[in-house]
């Protein structure tokens, strides 16, 4: 008789699409069917979704089956084809999860649930990986049964679960799935720990994926005590720029809460992980206090950098070309080659400008102002941190004068003519570098 596979809860409070995250593996397999099985489940608007990485011989076999399984199963199948970035630095297990899960997560739609497949063998692995990186509270709490991703939910139903169980249902309900050769090789560290160390550990300690998981769970448990007095420090190094924080306020937390609270900030602008070196990096700066220079440090396509007592971070960001120039006359949004955007309110009144990366050298005669000042002090005078200048683009007129460096410092004469037409330029540098609104010169 079949079995059935007891399922984690899923809180009421996730009213979501259920998107199965579907590889065509046993474990994959398993949590498909079972939540298929379930009316419940199904009910979410069930479907699956299969990550082609285009890494294995197989990889198109690999979908069709996964498009035939949920066939049969009558739960829509959608396959998604990625490219996993082989200089990225972090390793070709690191990466392919990487581009997996910005695929799962461009497939979810607000309040989505994603459903992995994660189980307890899985756990105990992630806990002694972790243990040897030298992860902390927060690493040794492994996976989380439920956690927030990216517009909805991450779920893992079956992380309390042996492998075995598994098996055990695959085989009862006569389910096929794709066994991926790669899983043999010990090349990489999670598959040496599931191929060499955890079947050694057991025969010494029969239970030892159980003890590894309830590591976890205390260490989640510790973690969830320490979040209060993390979230109360981060409080206090905030600035108008959620991605921007006082150093003088991260300079007075001990170093221990200081590392968990740069981790925590940078977890919540959604950046990849901050490594030990980087925690480093950080608290020998504070340390020496160095206000001469733009200090930085860089990683997985992300960086901080200091300035002015402030610390920044953000993906990393070629600046507005330097050859950019183009011809504007106000009518229409002007979309920037880094992904900004130059836009006016009002009546452009036919007049025609150019705009153009700054390059070195300008000067701007500001309202109520005799003489020109340049236009890099002007900048520094109101703060404008590096990191927002880099793509700060010059509006200039047919004598090659500065009208406006976005808007952010204005030429009497344009800001004149702004207030009386009833007027006003706006500047929005790309996505992600946010400006605070009131740092401006008019």
């Amino acid at each position: 008789m079949p079995i059935d596979l007891p399922l984690q809860d899923l809180p009421p409070d996730t009213r979501g699409r259920l998107v199965v995250g579907y590889s065509g593996g046993l474990d994959s397999g398993v949590l498909l069917h079972a939540l298929a099985q379930t009316p419940a489940l199904r009910a979410r608007r069930l479907r699956a979704v299969h990550v082609h990485h285009g890494l294995q011989a197989g990889a198109d076999e690999w979908a069709a089956h996964c498009v035939e399984t949920c066939a049969r199963l009558e739960v829509p199948c959608s396959v998604v084809r990625v490219n996993v970035a082989r200089d990225s630095g972090e390793g070709p297990e690191a990466a392919a999860r990487a581009a997996r899960h910005a695929a799962f997560a461009a497939q979810l739609e607000p309040g989505d649930v994603l459903a992995l497949a994660h189980h307890r063998d899985d756990q105990a692995e992630t806990v002694l990986l972790r243990a040897l990186r030298a992860s902390g509270p927060d690493g040794l709490a492994g996976m989380r049964p439920l956690r927030r991703f990216a517009n909805g939910w991450l779920w893992r139903p079956l992380l309390a679960l042996p492998r075995a169980q598994l098996v055990a249902y695959a085989q009862a309900h006569g389910l096929e799935w794709i066994e991926d050769p790669s899983n043999a090789v010990d090349d990489a560290d999670r598959n040496f720990l599931r191929n060499r160390v955890l079947p050694l550990l057991r025969t010494r300690w029969p239970h030892a994926d159980t003890v590894l998981s309830v590591v976890a769970a205390l260490q989640a448990e510790t973690g969830a005590l320490l979040d209060v007095g993390d979230d109360d420090a981060l409080a206090t190094a905030r600035t108008p720029d959620p991605a921007v924080l006082r150093l003088d306020a991260l300079r007075a937390l001990p170093d221990a809460r200081r590392a968990r609270v740069l981790r925590r900030w940078i977890a919540a602008l959604q950046g990849p992980p901050l490594p030990a070196r980087a925690i480093d990096w950080c608290n020998a700066d504070l340390e020496m206090g160095r206000m001469d220079r733009v200090p930085r440090f860089d990683w997985a396509g992300h960086r901080l950098q200091r300035w002015r007592g402030l610390l920044q971070a953000g993906p990393i960001r070629a600046p507005l070309d330097a050859g950019f120039t183009a011809t504007w006359d106000g009518s229409a949004p002007l979309q920037l080659p880094d992904g900004g955007r130059l836009w006016l309110d009002g009546t452009p009144a036919g007049r025609v400008w150019t705009v153009r990366a700054r390059q070195g050298g300008e000067r701007i005669r500001l309202p109520g102002r005799a003489h020109t000042h340049a236009l890099k002090h002007v900048l520094q005078s109101l703060d404008v941190p590096p990191w927002i200048r880099a793509h700060l683009p010059a509006l200039v007129d047919g004598d090659g004068r500065v009208l406006a460096a976005g808007d952010l410092a204005f030429d009497a004469g344009f800001d004149a003519w702004l207030r009386d037409g009833n007027r006003r330029l706006h500047w929005s540098p790309p996505g992600d570098i946010y400006t605070v609104p009131d740092a401006r010169i008019a």
